[in-house]
């Protein structure tokens, strides 16, 4: 096998390496037959070399999509606008699973002036749904959508248009500039940028949280997100 590796190698050497070197047709065969035999007697080189090519595609695939994830203008935000560390929530308003979040994100946010939740606005439960993801990026613009968000994510009863108007009047939103801004082309690009990122993270429902490179979906408890971010802060030195 050593002797047919080294071959082998020589053959693809006098191909690729510095000093010309005409190929005959009859070299051509042999150096064919040689990488037939090899192939042949070593399958598990191809297989190697295709899962490799493989992880390094999805690794290639992930980081665009989490460098996708960043752009990040005109999405509601809580918590410190300066955090060095941030985080991504994919919420429905909904949804049941983001309301139970909702109260350990709240903790977090009290304990620690240096993290941004950034919510990535994904309604995909229900009409109503888009109705108050449109209402809170029009929140947002106005600078009330933390209110906004504690009087929905609060709110124990079914979801309309009068009690999406009524959270973010309470929270002091101008409503006539709001519902202007809910069926703005800015709150459909928002919201249609949520939706190709979560299809590039391959999240399919809420709560979805990414925290640096980690993608958690479904809710967790507050000792589990306090220990997502140790380990994100840890990684960073």
């Amino acid at each position: 096998m050593l002797r047919f590796f080294g071959s082998f190698v020589l053959l693809i050497t006098i191909m690729v390496g510095p000093v010309r070197a005409d190929i005959t047709s009859a070299d051509k065969t042999r150096l064919d037959e040689l990488v037939r035999t090899y192939i042949e007697e070593n399958p598990e080189v191809i297989r190697d070399a295709l899962k490799k090519l493989a992880e390094r595609e999805e690794k290639a695939r992930r980081l665009a999509a989490l460098a996708f994830l960043k752009m990040s203008e005109g999405d509601p935000v809580l918590g410190n606008p300066e955090a060095s560390l941030v985080i991504y929530e994919f919420s429905d308003y909904n949804c049941g699973y983001c309301k139970r979040l909702f109260g350990p994100i709240q903790e977090v946010l009290a304990e620690d002036n240096d993290i941004r939740v950034v919510v990535k606005e994904f309604p995909i439960l229900s009409e109503s749904s888009m109705v108050a993801a449109q209402a809170a990026i029009a929140a947002q613009m106005q600078g009330v959508f933390p209110q906004y968000h504690i009087n929905m994510m609060t709110n124990p009863g079914a979801i309309s248009l009068d009690t999406i108007l009524a959270a973010a009047r309470e929270a002091g939103a101008n409503i006539g500039k709001l519902q202007r801004d809910m069926r703005s082309a800015e709150t459909a690009a928002v919201i249609n940028r949520t939706r190709i990122s979560a299809e590039q993270l391959q999240i399919s429902g809420t709560p979805g949280l990414v925290i640096g490179s980690t993608i958690i979906p479904g809710a967790i408890s507050g000792d589990d997100l306090r220990q997502l971010i140790a380990e994100e802060r840890a990684k960073r030195g």
